[in-house]
């Protein structure tokens, strides 16, 4: 006998039928169409947060800067990886008459600041493993130009200097007071990866790279360019450092077919007069050897007149 009874939770003899659910929960479709007014949906999306909205908008500027930029360096790429598309600015330049280059005097206060009455030093840090010649080629041509105080120093980091490099200046033998001199230029044998330069201490950073040193220095002779030929010249100095010092043999006969060509339609570089490329890129030759191999004709016709001027005939001594 049960303890107590139950009526049936369903009655007659009909099987129980239960609905079972087939999702948590419903929404509406957000995405049905219909003629009738639109579906308000804030409900469910919320508001869009305005911090969010602030945050995407960055994200958004940043991504077009970025895109700006790879443009950009993308370009300075090719230039630099392909120096024959350079000649198209080459033909342009020949296409006009020659103009002289204008050289003129420089205030060395302008450049180099004022000194009150303190002499302008230029101190330049260099491995001796690597000598830049292309240096002491600027130095020997500002000699010429300027009353220059030279001075030759090695440092702790280094052991054996040859001797040629120690006087690589020639034999200084000071002659005046300093404060007569318009500028100093102090040489300093270092362990260094790059070579340095610095003028004032307190004032600038550290010039690095000795293509970037020779623009540099070159800047002191006071000579003009139009537009073109700067170009150029800003050109064949990165082609000399990054393919002919330091690219795969594929770049540097890439560079020795585009210096030929160059060569064929002036006597220099870069038009009718020498520049800081021709320097920066005879030094480089010399630096890895590549003046001792099979030129093109073009070249070495241009390497013997570089060397047939003093500055270079004085720094191809410290060769041998």
């Amino acid at each position: 006998m049960p303890m107590y009874q139950v009526k049936p939770y369903h009655g007659g003899g009909a099987p129980l039928r239960v609905e079972l659910p087939t999702c948590m929960y419903r929404l509406p479709n957000i995405h049905a169409q219909s003629s009738g007014p639109a579906l308000d949906v804030s409900h469910v999306q919320g508001e869009a947060d305005p911090s969010l909205q602030a945050l995407e908008s960055r994200q958004d500027e940043i991504l077009k800067c970025l895109y700006e930029l790879k443009a950009a360096v993308d370009g300075l790429s090719k230039m630099i990886q392909t120096p024959d598309a350079d000649l198209d600015m080459t033909d342009i330049l020949q296409a006009d008459e020659p103009s002289a280059l204008v050289t003129s005097a420089v205030d060395l206060n302008s450049v180099l600041g004022k000194g009150y009455g303190a002499l302008k030093d230029i101190v330049i840090n260099a491995n001796p493993a690597e000598p830049p010649f292309s240096l002491l080629v600027l130095h020997r041509l500002l000699c010429d130009r300027y009353r220059v105080l030279s001075t030759v120093h090695t440092h702790s980091s280094v052991r054996n200097v040859p001797g040629n490099l120690l006087t690589c200046f020639g034999e200084q033998t000071r002659k005046q007071s300093r404060h007569e001199y318009q500028l100093g230029f102090t040489l300093i044998w270092k362990n260094v990866p790059k070579t340095q330069m610095k003028f004032s201490v307190q004032t600038m950073c550290t010039i690095e790279g000795e293509g970037n040193i020779a623009r540099f220095l070159f800047s002191l002779f006071g000579q003009k360019h139009d537009a073109v030929s700067l170009t150029l010249i800003d050109s064949w100095v990165d082609v000399a450092i990054f393919q002919l010092k330091e690219g795969s043999s594929k770049e540097k006969a890439t560079v020795f077919r585009a210096m030929n060509s160059a060569l064929g339609k002036t006597p220099w570089l870069v038009g009718h007069e020498l520049t800081v490329a021709d320097v920066v890129l005879w030094s480089v030759l010399r630096q890895t050897g590549g003046a001792s191999g099979t030129l093109p004709t073009n070249v070495e016709r241009w390497l013997k007149a570089c060397e047939n001027l003093a500055a270079f005939n004085a720094a191809l001594k410290l060769l041998k």
